[in-house]
């Protein structure tokens, strides 16, 4: 079966749940695709059942590779789901630490689907010249300034200060560049450290004051020092710059999204309001090590599902500042308007 079929029956088959399962008005304006009647809906159930039983018939596993950290938390309660043959189709889960390894898994068709970066998706369309599609975002903001002290409490108060950060030539540091330019802020020194976990043991210790690190480090630092505090939410900020303002949407910087999957949306919900029995997944498939931490991280982590029209509006500014900053941080050049998978 082709991957956009598969895409189709997936997408169909959460529209039904949801209808069944009656979300919430908040979660249908934030997907921006929800089911506007109840003939709809029962159109959706069909098209589903036809769906599944070809799936069924095919026998077909969906390999879906996700990157470790933000972007694979919401799809914790869909693989407990799969291993236990609870859910909807037949997946094999993968996780990588390299975004790297992920593009090369996509690239090489040993992946159907995949949870990345945001602005890996805009180069892994490019590098396979439009044969990726991104679905939905499914992380929002989850970089955070933490400062020991209390001198920090806007964009504005950066100038004559120095940032240490961790992912140099990647988002952090084009999302710092565009904040701090965006401020006005002047004379701000920004510093690199090799990794995350570098910065987080640096900001802990107290050789760092100031560090602009991504969840679920920002708990590991803040667990290993009580003096630690978050000065700025990244993503207040980034809304705050760019204008963009989406109701039932928690904030307009996409930091991860899907190049494909529907029935995502769910376990989604369900990683956001069972965040306890969430973590305990989170922590069984290697994806945080630390059950406290990974339950002090997910909400902080904006797990979201976002879709249609909302999507494509935050990916497009996302991408233009990527693109502004460094080309090469989306594939070169600028995604065409199939970049956006749309069930229409």
């Amino acid at each position: 079966m082709k991957l956009k079929k598969l895409i189709s029956a997936v997408i169909l088959s959460a529209i039904s749940i949801m209808a069944v399962s009656g979300c919430s008005a908040n979660q249908n304006e934030q997907s921006g695709g929800s089911v506007e009647s109840a003939h709809e809906q029962s159109y959706a159930a069909d098209e589903q059942n036809e769906n599944n039983e070809e799936i069924a018939s095919d026998n077909e596993k969906m390999n879906i590779v996700m990157l470790k950290g933000p972007t694979a938390i919401g799809a914790a309660s869909l693989m407990e789901k799969s291993d236990n043959g609870n859910a909807v189709g037949n997946y094999n889960f993968t996780i990588e630490t390299s975004p790297d390894t992920v593009v090369g898994r996509i690239v090489s068709g040993e992946a159907d689907a995949a949870a990345v970066p945001s602005n890996v998706a805009a180069a892994l369309y490019n590098k396979t010249e439009g044969g990726v599609q991104v679905v939905a975002i499914n992380t929002l903001g989850t970089l955070y300034l933490i400062e020991n002290g209390n001198s920090i409490n806007s964009a504005d108060d950066l100038s004559n200060k120095t940032i240490y950060s961790s992912g140099q030539g990647a988002v952090p540091e084009y999302v710092l560049n565009y904040i701090i330019s965006s401020s006005g802020a002047e004379n701000v020194d920004v510093k690199f450290m090799s990794s995350h976990d570098e910065l987080a043991a640096a900001v802990a210790s107290g050789q760092v004051d100031n560090a602009l690190l991504p969840e679920p480090y920002v708990d590991v630092a803040l667990s290993k020092n009580n003096d630690l505090r978050i000065a700025l939410d990244i993503a207040q900020c980034w809304d705050q710059y760019t204008g963009l303002s989406f109701n039932g949407v928690p904030n307009s910087l996409p930091m991860g999204c899907l190049v494909v999957r529907r029935e995502y949306s769910q376990s989604i919900d369900y990683v956001n309001t069972n965040t306890s029995k969430a973590a305990e997944y989170v922590v069984s498939y290697g994806i945080i090590e630390d059950r406290e931490i990974a339950e002090s991280a997910i909400p902080k982590c904006n797990i979201s599902y976002v879709d249609g029209d909302n999507m494509k509006d935050i990916m497009d500014k996302f991408i233009d500042v990527m693109f502004s900053s460094n080309p090469k941080s989306i594939g070169g050049k600028l995604p065409e308007e199939d970049f956006y998978y749309s069930i229409q």
